[in-house]
C-alpha cells in the first residue's frame, strides 16, 4: 500500500510541477474577452504580451523592457511566487524520487526513506501555497481592475479575463497540495 501511495504522489507531483513550470513560462495569464468581433487575440503574460491575428494566424510578441524595470505589482509578485514554487516543487520532486521504496538509494534504512518522503511532502506543501497565492493574487487583481473600470463606466476597448496560464498555475498548485497531503498525512 505504501509503495502505491508513494507512486501516486510522485506521479501527481511530477504532473503538477510541469503545470507550474508551464504556467510560469507561458504568455496567457490575461486574455481579451470582448463580445464584439475581434480580428486579433491578445494575451498578457508574466514576461511578454502577444497578439495573434485571427485571419492569418500570425503571432507577434512584445517582451517587457527588463526583468528589473518597473512593472505592475501583480506581475512582480506573481513572478516571484511562481518561480519560488517551481524551485520548491523541483526540490521536492528530487527528494521524493530518492525517498521512493522502489529506488535502491538508502535501501537498508527505510526510516530515512520515509522521512525523505515526508520532507518532500512538506516542501511540496510550501510550494503549493506559494503557487496558489501567486496565481490567485494575479486573478484577483485582474478581476479588481476590471470591476473598477466597470464601476466607473470606463471602457478602454479591450476587456481582459483570466487566461489558461492562470488556470494552469492554479491546477499545478492544487495538484502539489494534494500530493503534499498524500505524503504527509496518508503515508504514515
Amino acid at each position: 500500500m505504501s509503495t502505491a501511495l508513494q507512486m501516486t504522489a510522485f506521479g501527481l507531483a511530477l504532473l503538477s510541477t510541469l503545470f507550474l513550470l508551464l504556467a510560469t513560462c507561458t504568455d496567457c495569464w490575461m486574455v481579451n474577452a470582448d463580445d464584439s468581433l475581434e480580428v486579433s487575440h491578445k494575451c498578457r503574460g508574466l514576461w511578454r504580451e502577444c497578439v495573434t491575428n485571427m485571419q492569418d494566424g500570425v503571432r507577434t510578441c512584445d517582451q517587457y523592457d527588463s526583468i528589473l524595470a518597473d512593472h505592475p505589482v501583480k506581475i512582480v509578485v506573481t513572478r516571484t511566487l511562481l518561480i519560488t514554487a517551481d524551485l520548491l516543487a523541483g526540490l521536492a520532486l528530487a527528494t521524493l524520487l530518492l525517498g521512493l521504496d522502489c529506488i535502491k538509494f538508502l535501501k537498508e534504512d527505510p526510516r530515512v526513506k520515509l522521512k525523505m518522503c515526508y520532507g518532500a511532502g512538506v516542501i511540496l506543501g510550501i510550494g503549493s501555497i506559494l503557487g496558489l497565492v501567486g496565481s490567485v493574487w494575479y486573478a484577483v487583481d485582474v478581476y479588481v481592475e476590471r470591476a473598477m473600470l466597470m464601476s466607473h463606466n470606463i471602457f478602454l476597448g479591450v476587456h481582459y479575463d483570466f487566461g489558461w496560464s492562470c488556470w494552469l498555475g492554479m491546477a499545478g498548485s492544487m495538484g502539489c497540495f494534494v500530493a503534499c497531503v498524500l505524503l504527509t498525512c496518508c503515508l504514515y
